[in-house]
């Protein structure tokens, strides 16, 4: 008696209108069919409880067999497996590399199609995108060289699952893993100690550990080292030509606060077997590409998991009554879930921003590689920082069944810190910022750009951008200043993209509040002339 319905039997993607026109704006309209067509398994009852399944039986570690021998090797409930084969079948590890290099396409938006692919599918459950975003961030790093990129490339953007430590040559298709940070310096890589002792025949031998390294049962690795010329990029495989183990000790599995799926490990390697990528000395130079990556995907999964938390919220306003009437009749609910949209919508049209600007970098676009530098580092800091909070308002939207595990809603709370952690916390990516301005002025330039492109069309933004222009000219105290100027400079973003693209209700409603300064401290506080129920018909997601 009134309980809300099951969110499901939904098409994911068709339900989240900012997605579907920034994917279209961006040219990736040709990708809409299979979109859709992910997007109704995303909302079937059948993907919702893989993701449920995944979590409550998280990855076993086994170190050794039962003969004693150390194998090394972590066991996944078969439902990660599901969604791991659904992931890869779909391209989401390749297909922006696949789709941008074939000869007989020439479709455009390759990387903002995948990108929307991975929002869609990382609604199911977030812990199984983490390998999935390692292997399509690999690619561009291994291009460094060529005879390595010629090896490995083809393994990496195969659309066929194929778990199982094996010889990556007997395998139908490969994934990858990222070592960087170890225990004494964490994200200040530069303090590493594993070292590396190059060999006669090319390789080095590798002697360490890393203290956060995600899903060991990737087939390889790129892992920074010491050699004798500095810190260095290798690759490192689990599985040697030969079909003898690598030596991948896997101390223990972390017992994190989220993301149980996924399993995150301590690896210590002995005489480890390793190719060089890239010059001696240049590791951060040669992975950074990667990191770069990885770094879009934090946003692109913080999106997702903003999306999710406004459909939940909408659903069950939508069909739970209270107090003579339905929740979302409510004004004063209507205001929360109205906030919380525009959140999301905020996200959306940044993410598909940065997607497009990562397609045209590739394409060798010298100003929007200088946009992407400034407005991905700018993006991950902000964009991230909004999850935790969005995700514990919409929470507070179903009551007290939000905060029960049978709900997903507890499951995408756990979750939503982690993407502010993982690929650069929020002080490493506003002390980025700093460096960006620093040392790039034609990357200022270009964000400036983008930023003032709608300059003229709402008073507000003119007086925000104007502000920002003015912070960025003070260079007193600007490590202090870093986060509050790296959030003004995404609010201000991700205000000419709303004022460009958005309805006009969301536009101005972003305006107000986190431009024109007529807010309070929580979501539900935009101002009382917000055209609310425009912005949450336009959010809620239609079932059937």
């Amino acid at each position: 008696m009134n309980q809300v319905p099951p969110l499901t039997a939904y098409d994911v993607y068709n339900a989240d209108a900012a997605l579907v026109e920034g994917v279209e704006r961006y040219g990736a309209g040709w990708a809409a069919d299979r979109l859709s067509t992910l997007g109704r398994l995303a909302g079937s009852t059948e993907a919702q409880e893989w993701g449920r399944l995944a979590n409550d039986y998280p990855p076993v570690l086994h170190t050794v067999d039962r003969y004693g021998n150390r194998i090394d090797e972590v066991e996944f409930h078969q439902s990660w497996h599901q969604l791991m084969d659904v992931a890869v079948s779909n391209g989401l590890h390749a297909s922006s590399w696949v789709e941008s290099s074939s000869p007989d396409s020439s479709r455009p938006g390759a990387q903002v199609a995948r990108a929307a692919a991975f929002s869609v599918w990382s609604q199911v459950e977030g812990g199984h995108g983490c390998p999935i975003s390692m292997t399509h961030a690999a690619v561009p790093a291994l291009r460094v060289d060529p005879a390595i990129a010629n090896e490995w490339v083809p393994r990496l953007t195969s659309y066929i699952y194929d778990p199982g430590l094996r010889p990556p040559a007997e395998k139908s298709g490969c994934l990858a893993g990222m070592g960087m940070t170890e225990k004494q310096g964490g994200s200040d890589v530069r303090t590493n100690t594993t070292r590396a002792v190059p060999q006669s025949d090319g390789t080095y031998l590798l002697t360490g550990h890393k203290w956060f390294t995600s899903a060991p049962m990737c087939d390889m690795f790129l892992v920074l080292a010491q050699a004798p010329g500095g810190l260095t990029c290798f690759v490192l495989p689990r599985v040697l030509p030969d079909g003898t183990r690598n030596t991948f000790r896997i101390v223990r599995l972390k017992d994190k606060l989220g993301n149980k799926s996924n399993a995150s490990s301590e690896p210590e390697f002995e005489n480890t077997v390793a190719w060089r990528l890239g010059d001696e000395g240049r590791g951060v130079r040669t992975i950074i590409e990667m990191v770069m990556m990885t770094r879009l995907d934090c946003v692109i999964g913080t999106t997702s998991l903003l999306r999710a938390c406004v459909s939940q919220a909408t659903h069950h306003a939508r069909h739970r009554q209270a107090f003579g009437g339905y929740l979302v009749d409510k004004p004063l609910m209507r205001h929360v879930l109205a906030d919380l949209a525009i959140e999301s919508e905020a996200a959306t049209a940044l993410m598909v921003r940065l997607a497009g600007a990562t397609d045209a970098s590739v394409a060798g676009d010298e100003r929007e590689a200088a946009f992407r530098r400034l407005g991905l580092a700018v993006g991950k800091y902000w964009i991230c920082k909004r999850g935790p909070a969005a995700a514990a308002e919409a929470l507070e939207c179903l009551g007290g069944n939000g905060y029960v595990e049978d709900f997903p809603m507890a499951r995408i709370y756990r979750e939503a810190p982690l993407n502010s952690i993982w690929e650069g916390s929020g002080n490493v990516n506003a002390l980025d910022v700093l460096r960006a301005l620093g040392r790039e002025p034609h990357a200022v330039e270009a964000f400036l750009d983008e930023a003032g492109a709608a300059v003229g069309a709402d008073k507000r933004l003119d007086a925000a951008v104007a502000d920002v222009k003015s912070e960025l000219a003070d260079a007193s105290d600007v490590e202090v200043r870093a986060r509050r100027l790296v959030e003004r400079m995404a609010l201000v973003l991700q205000g000419s993209l709303l004022v460009r693209y958005a309805p006009p209700a969301v536009a101005d409603a972003f305006c107000a509040s986190r431009l024109g300064g007529d807010w309070g401290y929580a979501f539900g506080t935009l101002p009382t002339n917000t055209d609310t129920q425009t912005i949450v018909e336009r959010a809620t997601p239609k079932l059937g």
